[in-house]
This record gives structure tokens, sequence and C-alpha cells, in this order.
């Protein structure tokens, strides 16, 4: 009789714990799908999209912070799923990347280095967070320094996924008129 209110117990903590997880799932998509500069340079050829690079370092703290104030929100994890091939890039990595015939590297500097790839893309402006979006065709098309919360990061997104910045160069007036008037 013990053992049988033991296991009955068990059972029911168990279908209780399994069905609250169930309940509590969020819906749709929870991570953004992080690829490398390599496979997105790939990918571009077969199937075009623009990227979206996050260029961090992990001593960082406001890459951090972007991550779970904006990279980690469904909108925009569903949004740059659907409309970017995404990159996560460590400045400070020590891998070599090879997109076409040019070989990146990392450069010893100091207590610290930077990746090669890192400097290009930030016109050597070694700040980080730093936002890099190219086009279809891997053409640069803006790098945006700084911490951006999800609002702002949301409309970086649309301004450049539909070709807003080629008529509106002012990416910042865009930001704060993002939601206003049915943009």
């Amino acid at each position: 009789m013990k053992t049988k209110l033991i296991f009955g117990t068990i059972a029911l903590g168990l279908l209780l714990l399994t069905s609250f997880g169930f309940m509590n799932k969020p819906e749709g998509e929870t991570h953004i799908n992080w690829i490398s500069m390599e496979e997105a340079a790939e990918l571009s050829m077969t199937k075009p999209k623009k990227v979206i690079v996050d260029v961090y370092t992990d001593w960082c703290g406001w890459c951090k912070k972007m991550d779970v104030d904006a990279y980690e929100k469904a909108s925009v994890v569903a949004y740059i799923n659907e409309n970017f091939y995404a990159v996560k890039f460590n400045a400070e990595q020590k891998e070599d990347i090879t997109l076409g015939d040019q070989t990146f590297k990392y450069v010893a500097n100091g207590r610290r280095g930077y990746h090669e790839l890192a400097a290009l893309m930030l016109n050597n402006r070694l700040s980080y967070p730093h936002t890099v979006f190219f086009d279809e065709t891997l053409q640069k098309i803006a790098a945006i320094p700084g911490y951006r919360p999800e609002k702002e990061l949301f409309a970086m997104l649309n301004y450049f996924k539909n070709d807003v910045y080629k008529t509106d160069p002012n990416l910042d007036a865009y930001i704060a008129n993002f939601g206003k008037s049915g943009k």
C-alpha cells in the first residue's frame, strides 16, 4: 500500500510537471538561427537574402544586454529568421575566415586583438556592439554602432529589409518615427 502511494505521488508529480511545462512553452521561434559568415555567403548565392551581423566581444556588457533586450525578443527573432541570414560575429575570434579568395585572420594587439573581418566591417571603428547590414549580394549597406533595444532594432530591421535606406538616408529619424503614421 505504501509503495503504491509513493509511485502514485511520483506519477502525479511527473504528470503535473509535464503538463505545466507544455502550457508555458512559448509560441513560435525562440532563438535566432545564427550562422557563420561563410554560411551566409554560401546561402546568399543560392537563395539571396539580406544579412545582419551582430558584432560583439565576450567582455562587452552592452552586447550581452542587447542580446537580452533585443535579440531574444519574439518579434525580433521571427522577423530576422524570416527575412535575413543572421551572423553573430565575435570581433576577437582567433579562427580564420575565408570569403571568396580572401582569408581574414586574427591580429594580436596588446592584451586583446581583433579580427581583420571585424575591422573591415566596422571601418576600423572597433566599438561594440555593432550591427552591420549587407544586401543580397553581400555588399555592405551600413555599420551601426551601439546598443539598440527591441523597438529600435526592429525599426532598423524594417528600414533595411524594405530598402527604405535607398530613398530615406536618415535612419535616426526613421527609428524615431517608426510605428507612427502607418510606418
